[in-house]
């Protein structure tokens, strides 16, 4: 099974109160957050603030919202059955119901390894002028030598901490350019639709509640096997758990906003088209000088190769959930769904005319399939044969099913947007 944190099966484990506790608890948040800054959210964000200055940053604020109930549900579903969302659609669905919707979600996850592959294939064109589909088969073959040999534990979170620095020089050029507040402010809360942006709200949108976090948020919640027979085990590791996802979510929102802003104070102000992923490394001159663009490249490619690990692994979740198996790279369906997902994902790279706009569409296709994956995973932990008596309230089960209505409602607005 995969395994990432410590596991504490002893039953007669019984949950402590001191102040350094909380840390056996939280961790999978910022695994899921690695998501937030990969170069499909980086195309997506500069192309929103870029051509709309600060008119979408509403989405980022309201996907932050939906992702924080999202998020805390899928693992919720994790820790009270000890199944992965895959695991428990194949479970307690019927078998042609389970197997279409997770192969949709296994297409979410072929787009969202596009992104991540094309992210770090920029990245070596930007530093190293090679071909970006010739790089984008170099970070292929990586990822795959770190997933199949387990070799990216041993640098997990020299990466995690790596593009955190990055997110965090973002934050911090926000002091070093001129953002008009009040317009930021008014973008935060006051939904818009300027003419034609409909793609780039639901790429915003793709970017951040993505449905192969959602997946491997469970994976990873469950694969502790925390003392299931426990009920104060239980209630303290949904607490901490919320607390966990709500941080690591809102440190998302202000990295996705403060990529917003910083294009719309650069490119939206001076009315600079955008048209490629390489031209975002200006926004960190004001920071880092000349080696601006640099930096930019070695931060995309650490994100890419990153962020590009979590969709594999989420992939053979997906995969092996299919066949009632958790993920656990020894075995053949999980490496079958790892390689599905990066293979298809390269091969759609070769075929692709621009890639800025292949890492937009492919966050747009995410948020298509996204509805799937919400009224799957609320039915399941709204279900007392699922969840017993930790199922969804009446309230929660309103709520989480307004997310899937809207999703559903901005995906119907893309369609007709189109004609």
């Amino acid at each position: 099974m995969f395994k990432l944190f410590k596991n504490i099966d002893n039953k007669s484990y019984k949950p402590k109160y001191g102040g350094l506790e909380i840390f056996k608890f939280i961790g999978p948040g910022l695994l899921v957050t690695v998501g937030f800054i990969d170069p499909g959210n980086w195309a997506s964000n500069l192309a929103a603030g870029a051509d709309y200055g600060y008119a979408l940053l509403w989405m980022v604020t309201l996907s932050t919202i939906m992702l924080i109930f999202l998020q805390h549900n899928v693992a919720h579903l994790g820790i009270a059955t000890g199944l992965c969302l895959s695991e428990a659609a194949a479970t307690h669905l019927k078998p042609r119901y389970s197997k279409m919707l997770l192969s949709s979600a296994m297409l979410a996850s072929i787009s969202t390894s596009l992104a991540e592959i094309l992210g770090g294939g920029i990245a070596l064109n930007m530093l190293f002028n090679i071909p970006i589909r010739a790089g984008a088969l170099l970070v292929t073959i990586f990822v795959f030598i770190m997933l199949y040999t387990n070799s990216y534990k041993l640098i997990e979170k020299w990466i995690i901490a790596f593009v955190s620095v990055i997110g965090l020089s973002f934050l911090y050029e926000l002091s070093l350019v001129n953002i008009d507040w009040n317009s930021a402010v008014y973008g935060w809360v006051t939904p818009s639709f300027p003419p034609g942006s409909m793609i780039v709200i639901m790429s915003v949108l793709g970017a951040v509640v993505m449905p192969h976090n959602l997946f491997l948020h469970s994976e990873v919640i469950q694969s502790r096997q925390w003392n299931r027979q426990n009920e104060k085990v239980i209630k303290k590791q949904l607490r901490y758990e919320f607390l966990d996802t709500l941080v690591s979510m809102l440190i998302g929102w202000a990295i996705n906003s403060a990529m917003i802003l910083l294009a719309a104070a650069t490119f939206f102000r001076t009315k600079t088209p955008v048209s490629e992923l390489q031209q975002a490394n200006h926004l960190l001159v004001p920071l880092l000088g000349n080696n601006a663009a640099v930096v930019f490249a070695v931060a995309l490619l650490f994100a890419g190769v990153a962020s590009t690990i979590t969709s594999g692994m989420a992939a053979g979740s997906i995969f092996a959930g299919m066949y009632k198996e958790p993920y656990d790279i020894k075995d053949n369906h999980s490496r079958m769904g790892v390689a599905i997902s990066l293979i298809l994902a390269l091969g759609i790279i070769y075929i692709i005319p621009n890639p800025f706009k292949g890492l937009i569409f492919s966050q747009m296709i995410l948020s298509i399939q996204l509805p799937f994956t919400i009224f799957l995973q609320v039915y399941l932990t709204s279900s007392e044969k699922v969840m017993g008596k930790y199922k969804n309230s009446t309230g929660s089960k309103i709520l989480l099913y307004s997310l899937g209505g809207l999703v559903t409602v901005l995906n119907i607005a893309l369609f007709v947007s189109f004609f």
